[in-house]
């Protein structure tokens, strides 16, 4: 595994890191037992993952915070050598679809985060996918000031939306020197972001980059014939959509799997990694196999400029993120 500096933070994390939403929300993404997360965090950390990234919304109807609690639970001692990110903002608890960006929920919401996941800080806090500036409460921003005084804060980003909304106040926010990380959704088959990344990188905000395998597709596990269970992400996708993202998938795979390079998840993370200014990228796989495939990217050779050229080549649209 190598590591690069998560932006002007000074925090060095590691290329390929871990999204726990799996680990804490069985509607969507099926049972996962705390005793099999436990392993594949364990899992992770031997081979070197060192920033995880989690939320309260990561839950069910009847509790937030479950992928806290077992992440908490899964580092124990060596909470110490990772660095651990979390959001505010959306709650089961106070309605799902909730945008409660404003003081008192921020100064709640870390308590709570702080106490599930067993630790006295939180070393990056999102704000949870805003949808427009208007969300936003002014005196949030005095309210994470005093957190990061305090220490249980020591870093603020955001977790960006669709562009539309909050491309602009993103840019803004990191003119304004008001965040330090960004959580942006970027792939193979996923780019609108990518003028604003670069941008963002470039001002020195470290860039977290999430949906990177396209909620399974560009690990190259489905077919133009998979059925997905209702109620899950993909269910939402017409069959026609379906067979165009595999076929899209296969055109990936016969240009960068290759050598070293020995899958398709390894061949979608390798290409996130090679734009420089991404500081790592999220896997939010929920076995260990899977997990350490990932991890594998880091250890690969990047792409020639003639492979990275094909690939844009054969990117002719973007394919909605989850």
């Amino acid at each position: 595994m190598k590591y690069r500096s998560l932006g002007r933070t000074g925090l060095s994390v590691s290329e390929v890191s871990l999204g726990t939403w799996a680990f804490g929300s069985p509607s969507i993404y099926g049972t996962v037992e705390a005793d099999d997360a436990h392993r594949a965090i364990r899992g992770a950390l031997d081979a070197g993952i060192t920033f995880f990234d989690t939320a309260p919304l990561y839950g069910t109807k009847e509790a937030d915070g479950i992928a806290e609690q077992v992440l908490g639970a899964g580092l124990g001692a060596d909470r110490n050598k990772v660095i651990i990110a979390t959001k505010f903002g959306r709650y089961h608890s106070r309605v799902h679809t909730n945008e409660l960006f404003d003081a008192d929920t921020l100064v709640w919401s870390v308590e709570q985060s702080l106490q599930r996941l067993g630790t006295d800080r939180l070393d990056v806090l999102f704000f949870h996918s805003p949808t427009h500036p208007d969300k936003i409460n002014d005196n949030v921003w005095a309210a994470l000031d005093r957190l990061k005084q305090s220490g249980k804060v020591r870093f603020v980003g955001t977790s960006t939306g669709f562009i539309d909304g909050t491309g602009e106040m993103t840019r803004t926010w990191a003119r304004d020197g008001r965040i330090d990380v960004a959580q942006i959704a970027y792939s193979l088959t996923y780019r609108e972001w990518e003028p604003i990344l670069n941008e963002l990188g470039e001002l020195g905000v470290g860039i977290v980059a999430r949906e990177s395998l396209a909620n399974g597709f560009l690990a190259g596990v489905f077919t133009k014939d998979t059925v997905f269970p209702a109620g899950s992400l993909n269910s939402r996708y017409s069959r026609e959509e379906i067979t165009e993202r595999v076929a899209t998938t296969d055109a990936y795979r016969r240009l960068l799997v290759r050598g070293d390079v020995t899958s398709m998840a390894q061949a979608a993370m390798r290409w996130v990694i090679d734009n420089p200014h991404v500081s790592t990228v999220l896997s939010g796989s929920r076995k260990l196999a899977e997990i350490l495939d990932c991890a594998g990217a880091s250890d690969t050779a990047g792409f020639t400029a003639a492979e990275l050229a094909e690939a844009r080549r054969l990117h002719v649209k973007d394919f909605s993120p989850a």
